[in-house]
């Protein structure tokens, strides 16, 4: 469809009794018959996205694309965030598709310039932040059923609507008025027979002289596709076979200490069963003996895509109601009310457990296989392991998230002589509530004990955790046994560690994320007169918003004694003021080369408690030099303040793939000074060899001293609608888009890199 006419369900709610004219841009009702003795329909003004003043032309200076219900509902989509995403503005942002890393969010990303620099809106105001403590919306809280139609501006608007709008603002209007009963239901999968997705929802509601009020629910489910069902997803990257898996299999790769441990490590060479230092073995259940080979290069390495999802499942229900009541005839309250829950899941291949130096844990790195573990053949210390739990049937990440969004205000209208004014006071709040489950992690504690020494009680009794009486000195090594420990076998083939064994080194974590939003608005817009060209008209407004969240960690996720990733628990909120001006100013209009000239100017004051203040503003055009062709530009000031998670997240580390430079293979490539740092940090000569598995750790976390992006955007375009062609709507636009001091993380190579 067309990026600047509004489509005929949307202009039938507006305008009574006539229709707008095929281009779209002067906001004039089409000619009428001669013949036609009925009066002239007046035109009720309309805001649109991108401006707080009403007006009656829909066409303004910045590009605005729309899509309304019925467009929605062709799409045979279940969620207004894969709508979203479906337009050629938007660029790569999370989505159910995102199975290592996703949480069930989707984002939006206009511009390609990330989902944060993209404001989110609903009825025309700020949506309550994503469930990472805020930050990017998920656009899967927004309920699909109550959706009437989403107005996509491409252009900057910080101006308008303050922080984050720099790519360009999605606004999502709810359907408002509604008198009767409706019921919908979808029902689809893919060809191969899974992915089903299943959406039901029905509304009510009622019209009355002085008010309305509208109900619904709706209900979506969505099922998971695997990795290992498409010939694209069933390997690490397609087309290159299992070049790119993982180096942790479930037959292991371990060295033995050739020495003992103490609180320094092993105090001699790490080796395999043979002697042969930095020489990682594997379990090699072909082999008679200890069952050991020499760990390959990249033979062994292992395909761990098919473990994965392909596209994730979700769950969400939702509530939604909106009302108006008409007061008197110039005053009237409006209330709408949203709840979502979403259910949604990531499944990842199966726990990588690794053991030894390389985890950087200080309990990690402390713990290996004992010499005296009733499962240890070598009778040494397993110094370093690194192993793939296939037993437990994967890493499943759960998230549980209630979305709870409530907005209510007062608005009027007053005349002062002929010209018209609109008000509006309102408040806004909205907060999500997230439950994180994660399973198919291990304990270190648990792990620590598990693997200690361990031995037989009896012939044909249990194996237990700790030390046997010593019948050769009597009164020493006594008996010494660890209260309901499982010994664990982590030397073997898959499958042999045992349930009872997983039960007593597994991990349930519980997390626990709340983010919360509280906005005072107050707008106030008119026409203060009138100039040959038409109404100099102005909008104005005050805003007042906190924003606020806390991220609650499970304790053994918080202390870093599992073997997932650490998050130390965190919390912060910030609040600011901010208050605008916005102007529309008619230049020349029915002028020879001068259809329409107007100009638009704004301002907009923001005060944040965190950083301080900053003030944005905005100018842009329109000419229309004929009736068929009008260009547009505009130049506009912008920022983006740094969110609750930027902010306040507390340290969570990560394990990432790296070239580290003092490896063996990349040593002689250094310039000396390099060298010299790797030797440095205590790394022999010629560099290290490659330790299967051996991930870096990062440790990343907020900033509470980060200010915002500022940021300038540049956008000049036309439309053309020749009036030869009916319904024919052309558009070009140019646009450019600078921000600086962004807001960013070094990736874990360049720390690397030195």
């Amino acid at each position: 469809m067309s990026s600047h006419v509004l489509s005929d369900a949307v202009l039938a709610a507006l305008i009574t009794g006539t229709a707008l004219s095929a281009a779209g841009f002067s906001g004039n009702a089409s000619a009428q018959d001669a013949s036609d003795e009925e009066a002239p329909v007046t035109l009720d003004r309309i805001e649109v996205t991108g401006s707080r003043i009403k007006r009656v032309d829909i066409e303004t200076s910045q590009p605005i694309f729309q899509l309304s219900r019925e467009d929605i509902l062709a799409q045979g989509l279940t969620s207004i965030g894969d709508v979203i995403q479906n337009l050629t503005a938007h660029g790569s942002a999370q989505n159910s598709n995102v199975n290592n890393g996703g949480d069930g969010e989707s984002n939006v990303d206009l511009r390609n310039l990330g989902p944060g620099r993209t404001l989110v809106l609903v009825n025309g105001r700020r949506w309550v932040g994503g469930t990472g403590l805020g930050g990017a919306v998920d656009l899967n809280s927004i309920p699909t059923a109550a959706v009437e139609r989403i107005e996509v501006l491409k252009d900057g608007a910080s101006v308008i609507y303050g922080s984050d709008a720099i790519a360009g603002v999605v606004n999502v209007i709810l359907r408002d008025e509604f008198d009767g009963a409706e019921a919908n239901a979808y029902y689809g999968q893919y060809d191969k027979g899974d992915g089903v997705r299943q959406s039901y929802d029905f509304t009510v509601g009622a019209v009355g002289d002085r008010f309305s009020a509208m109900m619904g629910v709706g209900y979506v489910k969505e099922e998971p596709v695997f990795a290992r069902d498409r010939e694209i997803s069933r390997e690490p990257v397609y087309g290159t076979g299992n070049t790119f898996g993982s180096s942790i299999t479930p037959f292991g790769s371990y060295l033995l200490c050739d020495g003992a441990i103490g609180p320094a490590g092993c105090s001699g060479d790490l080796v395999d069963p043979s002697g042969n230092p930095f020489a990682p073995f594997t379990y090699d259940p072909g082999q008679s003996g200890l069952n050991w080979r020499a760990f390959l290069f990249p033979d062994d390495i292992y395909n761990f895509a098919p473990e994965n999802y392909l596209r994730t499942p979700q769950e969400r229900t939702s509530l939604f109601a909106s009302g108006k009541l008409e007061i008197t005839d110039r005053v009237r309250f409006k209330a709408a009310a949203t709840y979502n829950e979403r259910k949604s899941e990531q499944l990842l291949a199966s726990t990588p457990i690794v053991l030894g130096a390389a985890t950087g844990s200080p309990l990690g790195s402390s713990i290996y296989v004992h010499e005296d573990s009733f499962y240890n053949p070598f009778r040494r210390p397993v110094a370093f392991i690194a192993r793939r739990a296939v037993e437990t049937g994967g890493r499943s990440f759960n998230q549980d998230v209630d979305t709870f969004v409530f907005d209510g205000a007062l608005e009027g209208d007053f005349e002062i002589g002929d010209r018209l004014f609109d008000w509006q006071a309102g408040y806004l709040r909205g907060e999500n509530k997230r439950h994180d489950s994660t399973f198919g992690q291990f304990g270190l504690p648990a792990l620590r004990d598990a693997l200690g020494p361990s031995f037989q009680d009896g012939p044909g009794g249990p194996v237990v955790c700790g030390t046997a009486d010593d019948p050769t000195t009597p009164g020493v090594n006594e008996r010494s046994v660890i209260a309901g420990c499982v010994p664990l076998n982590l030397l073997g083939a898959p499958g042999v560690m045992t349930p009872e064994m997983l039960d007593y080194v597994s991990v349930v974590a519980h997390d626990e994320i709340s983010y919360e939003q509280t906005t005072y608005y107050a707008n106030f817009s008119g026409e203060l007169f009138h100039l040959p060209a038409g109404p100099f008209a102005f909008a104005t407004g005050l805003e007042h918003r906190k924003e606020s969240g806390v991220d609650s960690p499970d304790a053994m996720i918080n202390s870093g004694n599992t073997t997932g990733n650490a998050r130390v628990g965190a919390g912060g909120d910030f609040d600011l003021d901010e208050a605008f001006l916005e102007l529309a100013i008619p230049i020349l209009a029915d002028a020879p080369f001068a259809r329409l000239l107007d100009i638009s100017l704004a301002t907009r004051i923001s005060d944040y408690s965190n950083f301080g203040d900053t003030t944005n503003s905005k100018f842009g055009i329109r000419w229309k030099p004929i009736d068929d062709l009008m260009i547009r530009g505009n130049y506009t000031q912008g920022f983006r303040a740094p969110s609750i998670a930027e902010l306040f997240t507390g340290v969570t580390d990560f394990f990432f793939s790296t070239v580290d430079p003092c490896e063996a293979t990349n040593y002689g490539g250094l310039s000396p000074a390099a060298q010299a740092r790797c030797r440095a940090q205590g790394v022999p000569e010629g560099g290290y060899p490659q330790l299967p598995g051996a991930a870096t750790r990062v440790a990343t976390g907020g900033n509470v001293d980060l200010e915002p992006e500022p940021s300038t955007s540049k956008t000049l375009g036309l439309v053309y609608s020749p009036g030869w062609v009916e319904g024919l709507n052309v558009t070009l636009d140019w646009w450019q888009i600078e921000f600086e001091n962004t807001i960013t993380q070094f990736e874990a190579q360049d720390i690397v890199d030195f």
